[in-house]
């Protein structure tokens, strides 16, 4: 059955004026965040599942997680619930694999190529290099490569822009904050993750210039997506120094902050998926990813015999990105700051507030 469409209640509607949780992390993966101005033009759930394929076979998809592999609750496991969904609907045959490290990978897309998979999903910005090697390989194959960008004619690159959540949940932040102090724990320092980190300050001193902001990263590696109990250690140490609020950006390693987050009795935020149930009352909302949106879009419209390749981009406008509805925190938050997040919004989408994008750069 397809994901269901989460529905924000009418007076959180009135207060914030905006698509919180139209992004939801339960929400219905075919409603499609795509940057193309087609609209629409996938299939229904009814559509023949054997359309790319030949001799009236069921498509074959495959799908490569990142090193993390599922069970993250983020990033990983939105993927795969999108490609379930569209098993589900289209009758596709998937294949989901899971690398036990990066330099698995290539080998791993490429086994799925052999194995007559005709479209092939990537998870992860590191993945450009083993892609790009297998796409190139096999030219009559598609592929499609997520939080990255890959400039080849069989591969579509599905990117998100997480520097406008960002923005929103540092705002949320300074408002929030009583000690003024709040922080940031990224997997890695490299320019992907900065782009979370450096737009959430950003916001966090767009609502008050003297906030300061502690940014620590777990590791230098993969493993640090993977890596709760350093998360953990590193928000108990933040804590401890005044900090009040912090926000990961370390996929699966996020269970720790909210570890911690109970411990302290401190406020945190999710990221990718809804998270915001695993500390009731203390995660103030999660930043959304609609990783599952793209790929459930993307095998939909593959179904329908329609494959764009190129950049497709979800952010704010489209409901690719978004925060959650705040259910266990909308009280503690109060209208006056959810209608001063709404107007945020708004002027980001607007073009009034301009995010910084470090990759951009």
């Amino acid at each position: 059955m397809k994901l269901k469409l989460k529905i924000v209640n009418t007076l959180l509607i009135l207060a914030m004026a905006f698509s919180l949780a139209a992004c939801g992390s339960n929400g219905n993966a075919g409603s499609g965040a795509s940057s193309e101005a087609s609209g629409g033009a996938g299939p229904s759930a009814s559509a023949s599942p054997s359309s790319p394929g030949s001799g009236g076979e069921p498509v074959k998809v495959g799908l490569l997680t990142g090193t993390a592999g599922l069970g993250d609750k983020s990033f990983n496991d939105l993927a795969n619930e999108g490609a379930q969904s569209a098993a589900t609907d289209f009758g596709i045959d998937l294949k989901v694999v899971e690398p036990g490290d990066l330099a698995a990978a290539e080998g791993l897309l490429r086994d799925l190529a052999k194995a007559g998979n005709e479209l092939i999903f990537a998870v992860g910005f590191d993945m450009v290099e083993p892609l790009t090697a297998v796409a190139n390989e096999y030219p009559d194959k598609k592929f499609a490569v997520i939080d990255a960008a890959v400039d080849l004619p069989n591969v579509r690159s599905l990117m998100f822009k997480e520097h406008e959540g960002s923005f929103l949940v540092g705002a949320l932040a300074a408002m929030m904050t009583e000690t003024n102090k709040i922080g940031t724990i990224p997997a890695m320092d490299v320019p992907f993750l900065n782009r979370f980190t450096a737009a959430y300050e950003q916001g966090a001193k767009y609502v008050n210039p003297d906030i300061e902001v502690l940014n620590q990263p777990i590791g230098s590696d993969n493993s640090a997506f993977n890596d709760p109990g350093k998360m953990k250690n590193i928000a108990l140490s933040m804590y401890s120094q005044n900090v009040d609020i912090i926000y990961p950006v370390a996929g699966g390693s996020g269970t720790g902050l909210f570890e911690a987050a109970k411990e302290q009795n401190k406020y945190a935020f999710g990221i990718n998926s809804d998270q915001d149930d695993m500390a009731q009352g203390l995660v103030l909302t999660s930043m959304l990813k609609r990783v599952d949106t793209a790929v459930y879009d993307t095998i939909s419209r593959f179904v329908g015999g329609h494959f764009e390749a190129g950049l497709q981009e979800y952010g704010l406008s489209n409901n690719g990105i978004g925060l959650t509805e705040m259910k266990y925190t909308k009280n503690i938050i109060g209208s006056e700051n959810i209608g001063k997040l709404s107007e945020i919004q708004q002027n980001i989408m607007t073009g009034e507030i301009e995010v910084i994008d470090i990759t951009a750069q």
